[in-house]
């Protein structure tokens, strides 16, 4: 595997590649990025991974500074992969220059849910995202579902803009209690992890209670949060949401395909998941 953080030396590297994957990542590699990586590997070659924690994405009282970096066991975990190119900026690297261009998505699908708890993150998400898929130039990329409006609003981007990567979702990876991977995981204190899986025990009781036919949203979004608020949680929201625009459905959408979405803070944790219904 070979390790790049010039983009002049990325693009030497992947000339003539024409069926690239590439895997976009913020480091602190898991299981759930791994299956990413395998992913690619069933859709294009060869595959190219990125390690850059994007400070455009974070909110001023946001965790950068403390975002774990794992850097040598992530490149250690991508050669077991037969990963053939980690593209691995710096800042310098990245943006040479304040990166004053910036992509903004939509107000109704940038600003809702994710968007309305943290300002400006998608803005951020878009923009780095571009410049990545402007390096690798990817004939597919593959983003995880557990970011679920991230993923649709990077697909939406690349489509209004023509870019030549088709966009591959990839399920989420649960550890064995079903508390959906992630980097922040490893934030959670010993009790807080014996309790992180509630949240998707209150996704899974929403779905229930939709598939049994209940339509009444707004109240069985209220229940689910009520239910994490008295176990010590501090939920932003659980949503039920159209798959296909992220819209709140009305009661009569009997047909519309549907996901539950859901970020809580548990400790000084802050968790998100969805479950497609």
């Amino acid at each position: 595997m070979k390790i790049i953080s010039s983009i002049h030396e990325l693009r030497d590297q992947l000339r003539g590649q024409n069926r690239t994957a590439f895997v976009p990542t913020m480091g602190n590699l898991h299981e759930g990025h791994l299956s990413l990586m395998r992913l690619a590997r069933q859709h294009g070659d060869p595959v190219v991974a990125s390690i850059f924690v994007n400070r455009l994405q974070f909110g001023p009282n946001e965790d950068f500074d403390k975002y774990p970096r794992t850097f040598e066991e992530d490149v250690e975990k991508l050669q077991k992969e037969n990963v053939y190119v980690l593209f691995a900026p710096t800042e310098r690297d990245l943006y040479p220059e304040p990166q004053q261009y910036r992509v903004h998505p939509p107000q109704d699908l940038g600003d809702i849910l994710e968007g309305e708890f943290r300002p400006g993150f998608f803005q951020g998400v878009c923009t780095v995202v571009m410049k990545l898929m402007s390096c690798v130039q990817p004939r597919v990329a593959v983003f995880g579902k557990k970011d679920y409006q991230q993923l649709m609003i990077v697909r939406q981007m690349c489509h209004q803009f023509a870019l030549p990567t088709d966009i591959i979702a990839a399920e989420t990876v649960r550890d064995a209690d079903g508390l959906a991977l992630s980097s922040r995981n490893r934030y959670l204190q010993p009790t807080e992890r014996a309790e992180a899986p509630q949240l998707a025990i209150a996704l899974n009781g929403v779905r229930t209670a939709v598939l049994a036919g209940d339509r009444d949203f707004a109240k069985i979004e209220q229940q689910a949060m009520a239910t994490l608020a008295a176990r010590g949680w501090q939920p932003d929201y659980i949503a039920v949401r159209k798959r296909v625009n992220l819209q709140a459905p009305a009661a009569h959408e009997t047909d519309a395909p549907l996901v539950v979405l859901a970020a809580a803070k548990l400790g000084a944790t802050r968790l998100i998941d969805n479950l497609e219904i």
